[in-house]
């Protein structure tokens, strides 16, 4: 059955529809009138709430600008270890300047060009202490600390943590000061407004806000152990905010702006900073002892899977799991075994083993402290005297300390910290490889960008056959060796690479 439209009649038709349009019109001109109106007097509730987060955005920007400082860092001149004389090969080959160097005379640059960087900072003292990132001011050889109210001052005590990629400089001669407020990143949230103050892209004090999103993240490093669990922000933060401050709706320091999470370089939605309460200790400690000293136990510790939890009764997530106690350590004086889990330490219990070790970090050194662990179902305690982070230990990504001093992997591993690189025994498989004998050397496993080893050349993979006129056959030898010369005076490195031996000169 088909069903055909109704018929009208012509006039009814027609004042149907002059009534329809006229209706149409009213109720066009009565919502446009509504939409105007609206336009003209917004929700006032909603207004008000807008104008008081942005009166908090106002008032935390005027309570920690004034703090925020520019830091500005200069490398002088250096000659560039590797340029090729007449007829030899181009130093840039397999780079992308290797096209504009390629046939030329390369004698010409055998000198490296003053670099330029900058960077942020926060006074924190009001006698002129600064805090900022390590690798703002790493390497220079002067830094400029330019203050908010225009003023130039050269930084002087200038002291450095790596591992946490946090320096405090000082700076001379100009009065009293307007420090910054440090607050308590602990008791951060997520979601908790934030706003980022710092010079990116030489822009000098912008600010831009987001929230927390995420706490306790762990930013790896091929290169060095990085100590300290960041705080994963929103906020933009671009290159030149690196030491500026991360505020909260007080104008309080909560961290200090250090990485962002980019394929670009620059901003893409993740920035990460030092938790303030890490800086506080941090700052501390090279202040009053012009270094950090950190304590330690001497365990290989891995996070409680859930397979893991399973096999060793304990909860998932709960504790730290035991993989290895290091001989001649003060976890092996105490008695710990491997399988342990660790549950409690001095009475704050354990999620994890990054939180572990941030709590035995900062005890102080040869204090007894009070341990608890599962071991075969049973809760155990224990006393542990924490002793000094040796300065060569490094750390395997379980998180246990590798060094020259009988902890070992599958071959033992040291870190010539001064130098910014990490060598091993050199094992049959990579003597193989690299065309050498077993043991006829160290082999470079990992270095530093911003050291004085990479900056002369050495590379991972690189084998040291020598320091001075001494052979190195093992890691040994090699730290031994070490022990007779120093950077002040000048340490030779006899070195085995893909292109050929070559002696390398380390020099502050």
């Amino acid at each position: 059955m088909s069903v055909a439209p109704l018929r009208k009649h012509p006039r009814l038709a027609l004042a149907t529809a002059l009534l329809v349009a006229v209706a149409s019109l009213a109720a066009w001109q009565r919502s446009d009138a509504v939409g105007q109106e609206s336009e003209k007097a917004p929700n006032p509730a909603a207004l008000e709430h807008a104008n008081m987060l942005s009166q908090a955005f106002n008032h935390a920007a005027e309570v920690a600008m004034p703090s925020v400082v520019t830091i500005y860092s200069t490398t002088k001149a250096q000659a560039v270890s590797g340029a090729r004389p007449k007829g030899g090969q181009n130093p840039f080959k397999g780079t992308p300047f290797e096209e504009f160097f390629e046939g030329r005379d390369l004698e010409q640059f055998g000198q490296q060009m003053p670099r330029e960087g900058m960077g942020s900072g926060v006074i924190i003292d009001r006698s002129g202490i600064v805090l900022t990132n390590n690798h703002v001011i790493e390497g220079a050889d002067k830094v400029i600390v330019h203050l908010a109210d225009g003023r130039d001052f050269e930084a002087e005590n200038i002291k450095t943590d790596k591992q946490t990629d946090l320096a405090v400089l000082q700076i001379k001669g100009a009065g009293t000061l307007p420090a910054a407020t440090l607050g308590d990143s602990d008791k951060l949230k997520i979601g908790d407004w934030v706003m980022a103050i710092g010079n990116p892209f030489q822009l000098e004090q912008t600010v831009s806000a987001g929230i927390i999103s995420g706490k306790g993240r762990d930013l790896p490093s091929r290169t060095r152990p990085v100590r300290t669990q960041f705080l994963q922000t929103d906020a933009a933060i671009n290159p030149g905010n690196s030491g500026g401050p991360l505020v909260d709706l007080h104008g309080h320091v909560v961290g200090i702006n250090t990485a962002i999470a980019t394929n670009t370089g620059t901003y893409s939605g993740i920035g990460f900073a030092v938790p303030v309460n890490v800086a506080k200790w941090v700052t501390n400690q090279l202040i009053n002892k012009g270094k950090v000293e950190r304590a330690y136990l001497g365990v290989g510790i891995k996070p409680i899977t859930p397979e893991m939890a399973q096999a060793f009764g304990a909860r998932p997530g709960a504790g730290a799991l035991v993989t290895q106690v290091h001989p001649n350590t003060p976890a092996a004086e105490a008695g710990f075994a491997a399988g342990d889990v660790i549950t409690r330490f001095e009475g704050v219990d354990i999620n994890g083993p990054a939180e572990l070790q941030q709590l035995v970090e900062r005890v102080n050194v040869g204090d007894k402290q009070s341990v608890e662990v599962l071991r075969d179902g049973k809760t155990l305690t224990l006393s542990v005297a924490p002793k000094p982070l040796p300065e060569d230990v490094i750390f395997a990504s379980q998180g246990g300390p590798l060094s020259s001093q009988g902890i070992q992997r599958d071959q033992d591993v040291f870190e010539a910290s001064e130098l910014g690189l990490v060598v091993s025994d050199l094992s049959a498989e990579k003597a193989a490889e690299v065309g050498l004998q077993p043991n006829e050397g160290v082999l470079v496993t990992s270095i530093s960008r911003n050291s004085p080893a990479f900056e002369k050349g050495l590379r991972e993979g690189m084998v040291v056959l020598k320091v001075g006129k001494q052979d190195v056959k093992s890691v040994a030898e090699f730290k031994a060796a070490l022990k007779d010369h120093s950077l002040a005076k000048g340490i030779l490195l006899y070195v085995h690479a893909r292109n050929g031996n070559d002696f390398v000169l380390l020099k502050e």
